[in-house]
């Protein structure tokens, strides 16, 4: 209860004070690329329900329906120039603002899934995502803030690294988070958001959180730098 109470004042708050920022920024998507300004997906919420993801638009508007799926990788080509930027500083993430409102999202949580990405994880782990309200940020969204990188880096290709590298240890980390819920760890993650956001190849998580389950060898080169 405490949690939705913040969830409700921050997300609130924070419309507000960007609003500034936001227009203007709706003002340019409207007159660039496609002309798109929010992007709407369909992704894994709550209790097993879906829900309707607000981002703004960086992507072709078909970019489900071409190479790459749901999968986005460093350098992809359905990325609009603009977008690209937006993506890079996480601002494209704003909108969600709205669904944390709307109770569709907390701030800190599992990264809401597409349908499809959400079944590459083992039942285990879906029962315990399922049990958690879906996050703007996160334990495994902060760690795999250069999730692009890794998945344009891997000689297997975007969707199998995703399938057999990156899905399985992130369900180790968001079981963690499950077993780890508190108004105390909630606050610290939406701290080290900012701060990764400002400096990005920070390694505070680790020297916050020593009990994270540690990445598997063949992707921490690109998490523990």
């Amino acid at each position: 209860m405490l949690q939705r109470i913040v969830d409700i004042v921050i997300s609130l708050t924070a419309l507000l004070l960007l609003f500034p920022l936001l227009l203007p920024l709706c003002l340019l998507l409207r007159f660039t690329g496609e002309g798109k300004i929010f992007y709407k997906q369909t992704r894994a919420g709550f209790g097993g329900l879906t829900f309707g993801l607000l981002k703004f638009a960086t992507m072709l508007e078909d970019s489900p329906n071409l190479p790459g799926g749901d999968i986005t990788s460093g350098n992809d080509p359905r990325v609009l120039p603009f977008g690209r930027l937006l993506r890079k500083t996480k601002i494209n993430e704003l909108p969600q603002l709205v669904n944390i409102l709307f109770g569709q999202m907390s701030f800190v949580g599992p990264r809401p899934l597409t349908p499809c990405n959400f079944e590459l994880y083992d039942e285990q782990t879906q029962e315990v995502i399922n049990n958690l309200k879906p996050g703007l940020t996160g334990i495994g969204s902060i760690i795999f803030r250069d999730e692009e990188a890794i998945l344009s880096s891997s000689s297997k290709g975007a969707l199998e690294c995703y399938r057999e590298d990156i899905s399985p240890y992130k369900g180790e980390l968001e079981k963690w988070y499950f077993q780890n819920q508190s108004i105390n760890n909630y606050t610290l993650l939406i701290f080290i958001t900012v701060w990764v956001v400002i400096i990005p190849r920070s390694i505070i998580v680790w020297k916050v959180f020593p009990d994270v389950p540690s990445p598997p060898k063949y992707i921490q080169k690109f998490l523990m730098q």
